[in-house]
């Protein structure tokens, strides 16, 4: 199927968000058997169920009137990012600042591909983890994917 580019989606739907207080985190477009464009919000407060209803009236005019998929059927989602949400701005890595997080790398490092560690810094291009054995400091391009530390209570 084909889609407009995910610049021009993600753009209006920014815009909506922009207009609503609302973060936009991702947009993502699944190909194949049921495709489907799925928006990931959040707020200062959190994501519930109104607030994903209300952002996803709010989108489906302006993406009909944007027609992304060239008439082609999907399925709109709005959804929050979830607990493991991925780090991936500037605003998520400030966020998380002094926080334990897990990073899973492309490639081995050390022969691990699995670490943890508290997040000292990022600078747009490095990522600097402070772990048992001392500091880490890690390409972006190096990481998979970097997220808050989930640790249940007993």
């Amino acid at each position: 199927m084909k889609i407009k580019p995910m610049e021009e989606i993600r753009a209006l739907l920014q815009s909506v968000a922009d207009g609503m207080g609302v973060e936009l985190v991702d947009v993502e477009f699944k190909q194949g058997h049921n495709p489907s464009l799925t928006a990931y919000i959040d707020t200062e407060d959190g994501v519930d169920l109104d607030t994903c209803e209300k952002y996803h009236r709010a989108i489906d005019e302006a993406l009909d009137a944007l027609d992304p998929t060239f008439g082609e059927p999907y399925t709109l989602n709005v959804s929050s990012p979830g607990l493991d949400r991925p780090l991936k701005t500037q605003r998520d890595f400030d966020r998380c600042l002094g926080e334990k997080v897990e990073v899973r790398l492309f490639a081995p490092l050390r022969g691990k591909k699995y670490l943890e560690g508290v997040l000292a810094g990022f600078d747009g291009n490095n990522v600097r983890l402070e772990a048992e054995k001392g500091e880490i400091s890690l390409e972006l391009s190096r990481i998979a994917k970097i997220c808050r530390a989930i640790e249940l209570d007993d």
